[in-house]
């Protein structure tokens, strides 16, 4: 299996690994990776294989028996057994870090304030929607979100991955904050992200190293989807620090 350098170091761009299989339709598969394959509503990071002074362009992933990376249509691809360096697009994958640690920020402060359990989200780099189970919203919900999640943001909390043994984290009692959602049954350990006095939550994703790294956060736009749902569109709309 694809050793996970992604969660060892969220912060690694560039690293040396053997490519154990490969096929121009189904994928590279590599003995070590820092590409995040997507889930939980972050996509596939971007970036290149560099070998025998050949670049091979990854534009997706599939998961399935293992992490499949998906190159460009026409492009070479490594053989098995060959030595690549593995270097992820930078400012796409600095993006997504900083809107997913936006997001958690947002499901905090909602669950904190007003109780309300997350019902769907997506993102892309610099913006994102999240979905609550939120039937009311006071007067100034939106303006009054917006502060919450900003002076979370400027208190610096430290976020911190954890894999845990499954009995252990399921004894938490925020593990899950989706409604309908828990960790897959037969994972005998999971990953969980700690917003340090703010929020702690089952995640596969990549992340800042402490809130302030996300920049400022505007919420654009608040929008009622059915009777019981509203949708909190976002936008990282500051540099971090």
């Amino acid at each position: 299996m694809t050793e996970r350098l992604d969660w060892i170091d969220p912060t690694l761009r560039e690293w040396d690994c053997t490519v154990l299989s490969s096929d121009p339709e189904g994928g590279i598969v590599l003995d070590r990776s820092a590409f995040y394959p997507g889930g939980g509503g972050q996509p596939p990071d971007h970036g290149v294989l560099l070998w025998e002074g050949v670049q091979t362009r990854i534009v997706d992933t599939r998961k399935g028996d293992d992490q499949y990376l998906i190159p460009a249509p026409g492009d070479p691809v490594p053989p098995p057994g060959t030595t690549v360096r593995g270097a992820l697009d930078d400012e796409r994958r600095s993006s997504l870090m900083r809107t997913h640690s936006g997001l958690h920020i947002l499901c905090g402060a909602v669950f904190r304030d007003f109780g309300a359990l997350v019902t769907g989200g997506n993102m892309q780099p610099g913006e994102a929607r999240m979905d609550f189970n939120l039937p009311e919203v006071p007067a100034g919900f939106k303006q009054a979100l917006e502060d919450a999640v900003n002076a979370e943001i400027v208190a610096d909390r430290k976020i911190v991955a954890r894999v845990l043994p499954r009995e252990e984290a399921l004894r938490i009692p925020t593990l899950v904050r989706t409604q309908d959602a828990l960790p897959p049954l037969e994972n005998p350990e999971i990953r969980v992200i700690d917003i340090v006095g703010l929020d702690v939550q089952a995640d596969g994703g990549t992340h800042v190293a402490s809130t302030a790294q996300v920049g400022r956060v505007e919420v654009v736009k608040v929008e009622s989807k059915g009777r019981q749902n509203r949708r909190v569109r976002i936008r990282i709309a500051g540099p971090r620090s």
